[in-house]
Formats: C-alpha cells, sequence, structure tokens
C-alpha cells in the first residue's frame, strides 16, 4: 500500500489568505496528498503569510523557523504578502526552500512537485506592477460558512499601507465564474457565504461589470442561503448597494467598515478617499433601513501626527455612531510607505494607551449592541463545532448565540428569541421554530 505523502498549512491574516490557503490544500489533496495540521509531522509545510504590520512579519518568520525544527528534513514553501514584499529576507532563513511571490501563488504545487533536491533557496516573483492573473478561491470544510473570494488587489495609495505591493492592481473575475464558485460552495451542505477580496467594493473597475451586478446575481441563486458581505470601503458602499441589501433576503445586515481615523485632518495625511461628513452618511442610512443593522469599524490609533485633539475627535465620532464593535491597530510603520517618512512620529507607549481607550470603548459598545438585541426575534444559523457542552451560532446581525448542544440544530436556521447576555457574553436564545422545539437532545 503507498504512503501518501503529508502536506501541512499554516495560515495568517486575513479571511482572503484562508480562502486561498484552502484552494490550495485542494490542489495538493486532488494530486494524492494527505492533509494533517501544522503540529503534527509532514513532508511540505506551507506558510500563507501576511504583513500588514511589523508584528505580522514578525509571526511569519517565528512560524517558518518552528516548523523547520519541528521537520528539519521537510519542503519549505512561504507564499503570501510577506512573500512578496520580503522575498530575500525570507530565503536568507536556512531552511526555506521556497518562496513564492503573488504572480507565483495559484503554482505552489507545481513549483513543489518539480523540486527535486533540496538545497538553493529558490524565489519565484515578479514586479507587482506586472501581475493581472486572478488566483480563484474559497475555503471548504466548514459546513456552516465559506469564504469566497471575489476580488484582489487595490489601487488605492493610502500613505500608511503595503497592501498594493503585496497584491497588486485591483482585479476580479467575471460574475459568471463567482456564481459558479457559489454553487459549488451551496452543494457541500455550506450554510453561509462571505464575500471577500482587498477592496470588494472596487469590483469590476476594469470592466462594465459592477460589484452591484454581483450581488444581484449570488441573490438570484437558489442554492445559497445567506451572504455577507466582508470589508467595504464606505465610499464605495453606495446607496444603491445599501437599498439592495436592505431588502434582500438572503443578503444579511451586517457590514464591516474602515474608518481609521475620526479626525478629518488625520484622514487627509492618510490619504482616505472620505472625511467623516461622508462616513456618518453611510452609518446613517443603514440605521434609517434597520436599526439593528450590525457594522463593525476599523480604526488605527498613532498614526504620524495624530494630536491628543485628534485622538479626542476620533473617539468622540466613535461614540456617537455608536457602532457594534471596533477593529483597532496600533500604527504599525511599514518600510517604504509615505508616513514611514512623516514627522511627529507617536510615541509607542502613547500608542498602546489610544488602543486600550479604544479597547475599553469597543468592549461597551458591543455590549450596547447584544442589550439592545435582547427580547428579538432573529434566525441563527447553528454551528456544528461543541465546547464544554455548549455549541454557537450567528444571528442574521452577527450577534453570536449560545445554547446547550442539539446535534439536530446544526448546519440549520433556526428562528429563535434573544434572551440575554450569558456568562460567556455571548446572548442565550430561546427556539421559537415549533417543528424542532422538543425533538431529542
Amino acid at each position: 500500500m503507498e504512503i501518501k505523502r503529508k502536506v501541512a498549512f499554516y495560515t495568517l491574516g486575513c479571511k482572503l489568505n484562508f480562502s486561498e490557503t484552502s484552494a490550495l490544500a485542494g490542489v495538493f489533496a486532488a494530486n494524492g496528498f494527505e492533509r494533517v495540521g501544522h503540529s503534527q509531522p509532514a513532508d511540505i509545510y506551507v506558510i500563507n503569510t501576511c504583513s500588514v504590520t511589523e508584528q505580522a512579519d514578525r509571526k511569519c518568520r517565528q512560524a517558518i523557523r518552528k516548523f523547520i525544527r519541528q521537520s528539519p528534513d521537510a519542503v519549505i514553501a512561504v507564499t503570501g504578502c510577506y512573500a512578496q514584499l520580503k522575498p530575500e529576507e525570507i530565503a536568507s532563513i536556512e531552511g526555506v526552500d521556497l518562496v513564492l511571490g503573488t504572480d507565483a501563488k495559484g503554482r505552489l504545487f507545481e513549483y513543489v512537485n518539480s523540486m527535486r533536491n533540496r538545497g538553493e533557496t529558490r524565489i519565484f516573483s515578479c514586479e507587482i506592477n506586472g501581475v493581472d492573473s486572478f488566483f480563484q478561491a474559497f475555503s471548504s470544510g466548514d459546513r456552516t460558512r465559506s469564504f469566497l473570494k471575489v476580488q484582489d488587489g487595490c489601487d488605492y495609495k493610502c500613505a500608511y499601507c503595503t497592501i498594493p505591493k503585496a497584491r497588486g492592481k485591483s482585479r476580479n473575475p467575471s460574475i459568471a465564474s463567482i456564481v459558479d464558485e457559489a454553487v459549488k460552495i451551496a452543494a457541500s451542505g455550506t450554510g453561509e457565504i462571505i464575500l471577500t477580496g482587498v477592496n470588494i467594493g472596487d469590483f469590476g473597475r476594469s470592466g462594465s461589470e459592477k460589484f452591484i451586478d454581483l450581488l444581484k446575481a449570488l441573490d438570484r441563486l437558489e442554492g445559497p442561503r445567506r451572504f455577507r458581505i466582508s470589508s467595504i470601503e464606505p465610499n464605495l458602499l453606495t446607496d444603491e448597494i445599501i437599498d439592495f441589501v436592505s431588502a434582500s433576503e438572503k443578503f444579511l445586515p451586517h457590514y464591516h467598515i474602515p474608518l481609521q481615523s475620526g479626525s478629518d485632518r488625520i484622514l487627509k495625511l492618510m490619504r482616505r478617499r472620505y472625511l467623516t461628513k461622508l462616513f456618518r452618511e453611510k452609518i446613517e442610512m443603514l440605521r434609517d433601513k434597520d436599526p439593528y443593522t450590525f457594522f463593525g469599524i476599523d480604526v488605527i490609533a498613532g498614526f504620524p501626527g495624530e494630536t491628543g485633539e485628534d485622538f479626542e475627535d476620533t473617539y468622540r465620532f466613535l461614540e456617537e455612531l455608536n457602532p457594534a464593535c471596533l477593529h483597532i491597530f496600533p500604527y504599525s510603520e511599514r518600510a517604504g510607505t509615505d508616513s514611514e517618512k512623516m514627522e511627529d512620529k507617536v510615541k509607542t507607549e502613547i500608542i498602546s494607551a489610544r488602543v486600550k481607550c479604544l479597547n475599553e470603548l469597543s468592549r461597551r459598545l458591543h455590549r450596547d449592541f447584544y442589550i439592545k438585541n435582547a427580547g428579538r426575534n432573529e434566525e441563527v444559523l447553528f454551528e456544528s463545532s461543541v465546547k464544554k457542552g455548549m455549541m454557537y451560532g450567528f444571528t442574521r446581525n452577527y450577534i453570536k448565540t449560545e445554547i446547550l448542544c442539539r446535534k439536530d440544530l446544526a448546519g440549520k436556521i433556526i428562528r429563535v428569541k434573544l434572551t440575554g447576555i450569558s456568562v460567556n457574553g455571548n446572548m442565550n436564545v430561546e427556539i421559537l421554530d415549533s417543528e424542532i422545539q422538543h425533538t431529542g437532545l
């Protein structure tokens, strides 16, 4: 009996990376490899990296060295944003065999399979401005949700960001090909599809198809039961998109919208494409359509030049917007960005204090959102995973719920009443669907 070669994957960063890793793993599986956990011995380790912050780079290096120590004879292949931005830095780590940039990522199996012997590290990369291919991907293996990649790259030139240099220009496949992928996901029994990319609202920039056209095409499909839109820029969140999602049964009232600063002065320094007035208008429009819409907001603390007054403006603005949660990032200086050259850098200890302050605000906002929803009837898609006798799920507006484990609920969308916050900080629920109220535990 032939022993299958084993491959392990380790992914850092965004959901886009996780969808791409899943697609890469599928190629190895189709070619006879057995996928194992990254903590197990393997013949090949694939590290899909992130480079959004210096801390992300450090985690990537730590992971690479860990797997080299864990299995010294294994092939070590590194791809992702860090591999595109700093291939030589990765190649200098003794034990790394392959470094694959953005354009080479989709051919990872081909490169690994063509290796005849280990020795000199091989780098496969190109100038990022020349990248125009699109690596289609979606995550699999989770019957609850799948992340479907619909767009890649970014044409924006924000002063702090390296993503355009890591992923290239904005590009996307055709709507027809994405619809085909969504049909495959639904056929596997997955209940929810999250559209992901670098700047998904920019879908179709180089062609005649637009993001709203994609939403409408997906909404018409019979198979998928739920769709969520991942992060979308406020200037690209059009009135038409808001109107469409609010009227859709499948697209859910849940948005992740990057703000980055509540100070117009800092937004201009960042070279964002909106000011606080537009951002406020978008949030007010969302609330007018549905007062229970979940929206999370990205914010950066300590951008160069951010004064105490700028931070206070940001804090007050976030309090007034009253989102469901904040995603807080301490400013991280990235080589080659315009902000690297800016003066008036904020001291590390001040950045840490501002992050702590915003974290406290986020916890309060999140709890307030849950309290606001208590007593409402909602629909929950329950997950199959169980922890300490409890199972979990998410409402349409992204409230995490918990209930005593009932295997008959896994993968189902169930009508419930939200009864109050649990000791774990989730929402307790009471089942309303009469046909399953009294089925076996």
